[in-house]
């Protein structure tokens, strides 16, 4: 039953490190490698979009430390939006970030459920109970508290990054004494053709995609013991052992399959895994890819919540959403957060809005830049621990890049593109009704 209504502080460096890799890294490093490939070609591209987006990350996270350090407060960009721009704009940047979690949550829970149906073909035909039953066992276990889910997320996330280093060793150990392929340059038709320019826009798309939860710990500022310490060594330590481990599986593949091969793979790491261990190597992958998606879904169902929480806190949602379990849970809000993947898993709708979850993330993530510029501006005076580095310089350029991927993503995918600006344009009614059905129950109260 829930019995209070702030969140416990009990939070540290180890979890922090975990939920930034837990909340990230998950299927798309070891499926989206042969998309990429496909649409790039070139070894030498492939490996400049991983950097390129994983700098993005590593700089971008200097800028939340400071808008985390200075407003400590759990919701990450919904906080940071509502401070700068008004409760209208936090309003739209916390359901998008909400909707964007819960999509992939759902696509999650399904995606394991299909790995679950491989290693146990009697479960094959009932899939989508097997995806929401996964959800179920993750509300019940994360209703026991805050102190055993993060746990659970340290543990899931060592076992992740070590299964990934295990996978690269395998790769450079045991493949054949001449590698089948290499990272050298290959020559490609040049950048200035239109189908290269499509093919890095979708590439930087995926990779963006692969790289969201770089700034997770963020969502956990309130509850951390010692923010002003804590976060930013999470985030960075965080943020550098995702560069590398992303880095190093790609080059991996690169190395064990030819860039054909790679290009055409829909799981290249179980392609790889096969090639130098035989057919029924490829359930190590199976089970490597499970354990991944455990640690991304069991960060999900933590800090999701946690954002509508936060509205609910603020006058932004509706009030029961406050309800914080004797462990620290915002119980409501995680029975809410999960129900709403599993409606999407019945509809099979997580699907079309998992297409267009790049473009709410970078939107969230623009947001924030563009918060920490009006901040600086706006309140000079608030206690700024840490302060972004290369900063405006840094800041402005990550938020161009992310207002140029955006308007990129417009063009390269105008379908999703309109799903996206269609949810901005409902925005505001739905703001408004949700301000006056929550003003009518205060009156009445």
């Amino acid at each position: 039953m829930a019995n209070r209504t702030s969140l416990i502080k009990l939070l540290g460096v180890g979890f922090g490190i975990a939920v930034t890799i837990g909340g990230t890294i998950g299927t798309g490093i070891l499926r989206k490698p042969g998309p990429i490939a496909q649409e790039l070609g070139s070894p030498s591209l492939i490996i400049a979009v991983w950097l390129l987006v994983g700098v993005y990350a590593l700089v971008g996270s200097l800028s939340v430390i400071e808008l985390g350090t200075m407003i400590p407060k759990v919701g990450a960009w919904y906080v940071y939006a509502r401070r700068a721009f008004g409760n209208y704009v936090g309003f739209v940047i916390g359901i998008s970030s909400w909707l964007g979690s819960i999509s992939a949550m759902a696509f999650g829970a399904s995606v394991m459920s299909e790995y679950i149906g491989l290693l146990v073909p009697g479960l094959a035909g009932s899939l989508k109970l097997v995806a929401i039953s996964i959800l179920v066992l993750f509300v019940g276990f994360h209703w026991i508290g805050v102190g055993v889910a993060s746990r659970a997320q340290e543990v899931m996330s060592f076992f992740k990054a070590v299964g990934l280093l295990l996978f690269v060793g395998a790769c450079f150990l045991f493949a054949p004494e001449q590698p089948v392929s290499s990272v050298a340059p290959v020559i490609l038709q040049p950048l200035a053709t239109g189908g290269l320019w499509v093919g890095l826009l979708a590439a930087l798309q995926a990779v963006f995609y692969t790289y969201d939860g770089w700034h997770t710990a963020a969502y956990f500022a309130e509850e951390d013991v010692d923010p002003n310490k804590n976060l930013p060594r999470s985030m960075i330590s965080g943020v550098l052992l995702i560069i590398g481990i992303y880095i190093l599986v790609n080059l991996a593949l690169l190395y064990v399959l030819p860039i054909e091969q790679l290009a055409g793979s829909k799981l290249p790491a179980a392609d790889a895994i096969q090639l130098l261990f035989g057919p029924g190597s490829a359930k190590v992958v199976t089970f490597l890819l499970m354990i991944s998606i455990m640690g991304i879904i069991n960060a999900q169902i933590m800090f999701n919540p946690r954002v509508i929480y936060a509205m609910a806190r603020d006058g932004l949602f509706f009030k029961p959403f406050t309800a914080i379990n004797a462990g620290g849970t915002p119980g409501t809000a995680m029975i809410f957060t999960a129900a709403m993947s599993i409606l999407m898993i019945l509809t099979n709708t997580y699907a079309k809005l998992s297409d267009i979850a790049t473009f709410f993330f970078v939107t969230c993530y623009a947001s924030g830049f563009a918060a920490l510029i009006r901040l600086r501006q706006t309140e000079p005076e608030l206690a700024r621990p840490v302060r972004a580095w290369g900063y405006p310089f840094s800041t402005w350029t990550l938020l161009i890049a992310s207002i140029l991927f955006l308007v990129g993503a417009i063009f390269g995918d105008p379908m999703g593109s309109l799903y996206a600006l269609i949810f901005v344009g409902v925005s505001y009614p739905v703001y408004r009704m949700i301000k006056r059905d929550i003003s009518n129950d205060s009156t009445a109260s």
